[in-house]
């Protein structure tokens, strides 16, 4: 049940395992380059779910949450830079949602959504410029943050669906809550074209959202699986149900249009869809399987 995606920067693989490990390998052999162990490193709890922060990789450096905190590390030695947020392993280890870069007044930031609350940091010096409380039942905030503008998009378990703007008065960050509505997102990060956001819900059912007005433009008839995981390219989303059912939909703000649908995998596909080209790769129960897009350019229906 490993949760987190491996981060690739064409030498390295960095992998995380389920008892708060982090291993680097050499991309052509997999030889093992270094490894963190971060419940070792700081004393921290071992997370009752295991490390789910899929690492950031910004130049030479890498960002993860893990051992209670948003830890900046060396990518080509597992040097510890710094580490900040510490939560004290509180609400059973690490959280869940993966650090984001964005760009925010002209500052270049990293975005974390920790349990409870997001935080914008310099990512140089690991300084807290602006943090903003997200409440989320037991602390389950795991979408990775959504950077729209000036703003931040996110769902909660638990919770409400938020956009979040960023400003500045008098040298200091601040954050505002631009809207919010009921609808509760669980563990499928969003995809966003034209403006509008693309979100799985805790209900089961897909929802479109004008992320500049608010407004939820339409909500599916019929529920679907627990979780999708969703690629998006041009006008058109890849969203792979944990069921193993793969669907194609085109992004339109006004209705849900799903233009095909396929059973591709008997076994459960929790893992997020991965697409390389006009091929896609799924990490099945028990297997990695390759598919290819069969249309026009690669691009038509699976």
């Amino acid at each position: 049940w490993i949760r987190s995606t491996p981060a690739y920067d064409a030498e390295s693989l960095y992998v995380g395992g389920m008892r708060d490990l982090l291993v680097c390998l050499d991309a052509k052999t997999g030889t093992e380059r270094w490894r963190m162990d971060f419940v070792k490193e700081f004393k921290s709890t071992l997370p009752a779910f295991g490390f789910v922060s899929s690492p950031l990789i910004v130049d030479d450096e890498l960002y993860v949450q893990a051992g209670g905190g948003l830890v900046k590390l060396d990518k080509r030695t597992g040097k510890v830079l710094w580490r900040v947020l510490d939560d004290g392993g509180g609400m059973n280890g690490s959280a869940f949602a993966s650090p984001v870069m964005a760009t925010f007044k002209g500052q270049s930031q990293l975005v974390v959504l920790q349990r409870e609350r997001m935080a914008g940091l310099d990512p140089a010096k690991g300084e807290l410029l602006w943090t903003q409380p997200v409440p989320a039942f037991r602390g389950m905030n795991i979408l990775t943050p959504v950077i729209y503008k000036s703003a931040i998009f996110t769902s909660t378990y638990g919770g409400k669906t938020l956009l979040y703007t960023v400003d500045q008065q008098g040298g200091r960050f601040t954050t505002s809550t631009t809207w919010s509505l009921p609808g509760q997102g669980y563990m499928s990060t969003p995809v966003v074209i034209d403006g509008h956001a693309y979100l799985h819900l805790r209900s089961q059912r897909v929802a479109c959202i004008n992320l500049d007005s608010g407004e939820r433009t339409w909500h599916s008839e019929r529920g679907f699986g627990k979780y999708w995981s969703m690629v998006a390219r041009g006008k058109l989303i890849l969203a792979l149900e944990e069921t193993g059912n793969l669907f194609l939909l085109k992004a339109n703000s006004e209705k849900m249009e799903i233009l095909s649908s396929k059973q591709i995998s008997e076994q459960e596909t929790w893992a997020h869809l991965a697409v390389y080209g006009n091929e896609i790769f799924v990490r099945e129960l028990n297997a990695i399987t390759a598919y290819r897009l069969v249309g026009a350019r690669g691009t038509g229906p699976p």
